[in-house]
């Protein structure tokens, strides 16, 4: 009795032997999970970190709600959104890159935001987004009549002491247009015999030829 009971004994071991390598087998092949169900999976929060809307907070191409003092991230597809990420950068504007040419305005990041921060480690680095409206009017426009930047095709009037500031080209800005930019130059040797004002632009070509109108 004792010689059959161990062989059986022998023999079922085997049998759950063979049933876990087969089990270990289908988890590597055919991606079937081999943890008890109810387990809970140990992992860092950057692993599970899906791309698209949150995986970095007001990327490029993604978008903001209603509001530039106070705003949140929000899908593109949303009907709170607003504006979308034309270009994002860390750091301040006055440091940075500029904005593309048209954008509509930017929006500061603050260090201390914890709600979508993008490492997982609760701090969003202080950056700067630029951003587009998703509808009109687009005051980045040339002659809109804003936009963090002054570019051919922008209307200006005379601030006092020496300064312009920008205003629509329509006319229908708080003040009425009186110079308009028509050319970029490297140098002020360069701008056209009609230009009656030099506008400071930046970039490549940081002298805007203005005529009046």
């Amino acid at each position: 009795m004792r010689d059959r009971f161990s062989t059986g004994v022998v023999y079922v071991l085997a049998a759950l032997l063979a049933a876990l390598l087969t089990g270990c087998t289908q988890s590597a092949a055919g991606g079937e999970s081999d943890e008890p169900t109810g387990a809970t999976a140990s992992v860092s929060p950057s692993a599970t970190r899906a791309s698209g809307f949150g995986a970095v907070f007001l990327a490029v191409d993604e978008c903001s709600s209603f509001g530039k003092a106070s705003f949140t991230e929000v899908p593109c597809t949303s009907e709170r959104a607003a504006a979308r990420v034309v270009a994002r950068h860390d750091g301040t504007p006055s440091g940075g890159p500029p904005c593309p040419a048209t954008t509509d305005f930017v929006l500061h990041i603050s260090e201390q935001s914890q709600i979508s921060d993008e490492d997982g480690d609760g701090a969003v680095p202080q950056g700067y987004a630029c951003m587009r409206n998703l509808q009109p009017p687009h005051p980045g426009d040339p002659g809109g009549g804003g936009g963090p930047r002054t570019i051919v095709g922008d209307c200006v009037y005379g601030s006092g002491s020496g300064q312009v500031r920008e205003t629509a080209c329509d006319g229908k800005g708080a003040k009425k247009p009186q110079y308009k930019v028509v050319k970029a130059v490297a140098e002020r040797s360069r701008c056209p015999l009609s230009t009656a004002l030099y506008v400071q632009l930046g970039g490549a070509q940081p002298v805007g030829c203005a005529r009046p109108l």
